[in-house]
Formats: structure tokens, sequence, C-alpha cells
């Protein structure tokens, strides 16, 4: 009789179970796909929570091997972390807390605000350390705002804010700035007495590295701009493509590139774009002139194919008609 009652009881705890309707996992918090995509084990999770047009625009350059490798690297440094005193969390003021093997210093990353406004969630850390349970006082206070934008019900980084609140009447600031002053006084004058026939260069010239690196990023920039602005088409207006702003992104400011690269000149050269005919405008061309003196120094040039042209007279005219592929 009892295991008849024992059979009878298990049945109804299974019947029970069976007709329960299975729990729903709650979506991801934009909180938890930030620490997802920082200090996750999985490589692919860094990428997931980048915007579609930054992978787009990744792509087009030919750096998506690098950022892929960027994120095998952060994972290893995630993996590494968590063998040490390394903990992150999902709710509350402490987003990461870690304390350092080497000197036993605490380190805290606060959550100072986290406000969510429909698909956009504004997360501002700052960063702290500990000597002991001592909080150490810096003169540089830096905090970071990381805006999360929700993409097809994925959580994505989409701005990142940096602010530096620097205290000038703080003791311990000016006491650092003056001695810091007075050492580079010093040693410039060593330098000098020491050399009496030196001189200073004032070329500001970049490398040809630098140069077609900032070619390559304002062609992706293009390909964005034109893929996520179709009405418009290319621009031909390189502060549409800046990267900074108080605004939403929009097509006067597509938050695609720098500010100091969107005003035009970077390296030792001026950054023209024009060309931009039609509407939407199918086409345009970029050229990067050396600014000053060109005595060897090449033009560059390019246009909505993405081939890297140069010439050697400084003129953008000849590059654009007929200069030679970069290699």
């Amino acid at each position: 009789m009892k295991r008849f009652a024992m059979v009878a009881i298990g049945f109804a705890i299974a019947a029970s179970a069976w007709g329960q309707a299975p729990e729903t996992a709650a979506p991801q918090t934009a909180r938890q796909a930030l620490i997802e995509m920082l200090f996750s084990k999985n490589p692919g999770t860094f990428m997931k929570h980048l915007p579609e047009a930054t992978l787009a625009a990744i792509a087009k350059s030919g750096a998506l091997t690098s950022l892929q490798g960027y994120s095998m690297l952060a994972t290893q440094f995630q993996n590494e972390a968590q063998r040490k005193s390394f903990q992150t969390f999902e709710t509350g003021p402490v987003l990461m807390t870690g304390v350092s093997q080497q000197s036993g210093d605490k380190y805290d990353v606060i959550v100072d605000n986290d406000s969510i406004q429909g698909d956009t969630d504004n997360i501002t850390i700052s960063f702290h350390t500990y000597k002991g349970e001592q909080l150490q006082r810096t003169p540089y206070m830096p905090t970071l705002t990381l805006a999360m934008k929700q993409e097809s019900g994925v959580w994505k980084l989409d701005v990142v804010s940096v602010t530096i609140s620097v205290p000038l009447a703080d003791p311990d600031f000016l006491n650092r700035i003056t001695e810091g002053m007075a050492k580079a006084q010093s040693h410039a004058a060593t330098a000098l007495l020491s050399q009496p026939q030196a001189r200073v260069s004032v070329t500001s010239f970049g490398s040809d590295t630098q140069v077609l690196s900032a070619m390559r990023t304002i062609l992706a920039a293009e390909s964005a701009y034109s893929t996520t602005y179709t009405s418009v088409g290319y621009t031909c207006t390189l502060s549409d493509l800046d990267g900074f702003g108080a605004a939403d992104r929009n097509e006067h400011q597509a938050m695609l590139i720098p500010s100091d690269l969107a005003g035009g000149r970077r390296y030792g050269y001026s950054f023209t774009l024009s060309g931009c005919t039609g509407n939407p405008a199918s086409g345009f061309e970029i050229t990067a002139t050396p600014a000053g003196s060109s005595f060897g120094r090449r033009t560059y040039c390019a246009d909505q194919a993405g081939t890297i042209r140069y010439s050697n007279d400084g003129n953008p005219a000849t590059c654009l008609a007929s200069g030679l592929p970069q290699q």
C-alpha cells in the first residue's frame, strides 16, 4: 500500500511539472552585454557587441583580421584575470574589482550612473585604486561613459566618451606640474649646452604608412556612410564623417572618423574630398597633398573604387589623372 502511495505521488509531481510552462530567460541587460563584450571567454562576443556599421567599415578596410586578433587577446586576458583575484558584477555599484598579486593594491571599477532611455543605455564608470583600505587620490579623475544601443535585439557599444577632470587648485596637482616643468627645463638646457650646434627639427610630416592609414580610414567611412544614408550617397564634406559630438549620429555627424582627421589636416598632409555628383552621390574623389614644402613627398588619391594611387610631383590633379597604384 505504501509503495502504491509513493508511486501515485510521483506520478502527480511529474504531471504537475509537465503541465508547467517553461520559464523564459530574462533578456540581457546593457550592463551584462558590456561585461560579456569585455570579459567573455568566447572570442566572438567582442565583435558581437560592435555596431554593424563599424564591422562593415572594418571589413571594408581589411582590418577585420586584426580585430579578431584583439578579440582573442582580450579572451586570453580574461582567462588570466580569472585565475587572479578578479570579479565582475551584473548589478550594484561595482562593475569590476580586482587585487594585484604583485603589489596587493585593490582596483575597483565603479558604476557612477546607469541611465536607460528606450533602446539606449548610458553607463558611466570611474576607476579607483586602494592601498590597503586607503583610497589613492590622483589629480586626474578619468570617467568613461559607454553608450550601449540595441540593434536587432542585441546591445551594441555605440559611443565611448572620455571625461578627465583636472582640479587646477589641488596642491598635489600643482606640485606635480611645477616639478615636471622644472625637470623639463633642466633637461632641455643640458641638451643645448652639450650640443651647441644642434638644430631643432620642426617638420610635422608623418610617415607614408600613417598617411595611407588615414586614407583607408576615410575610404572605409565613405563606404559605411553611403550604406547608412542611402538618400545622400557619398559625401564630399569631411566634417560629415566626424566621430564625436553630443547629438545623435546623422548625415552631418556620422561619427565614423576622428575629429582631427575630419578637420582635413593630419601628418603634414591636407585631405580633400571632391567629385560628389548626383543625388544621391554615386562617387567621390579623395586626395592627400603634402602641406608646405612638398619636396620628396608623394601625393595620394583614390575614389569610390578604393584603390589608392600616388604621384611624385605633389600635384593632386596629376594623381587623379595618371597616378600609379600604391603597392
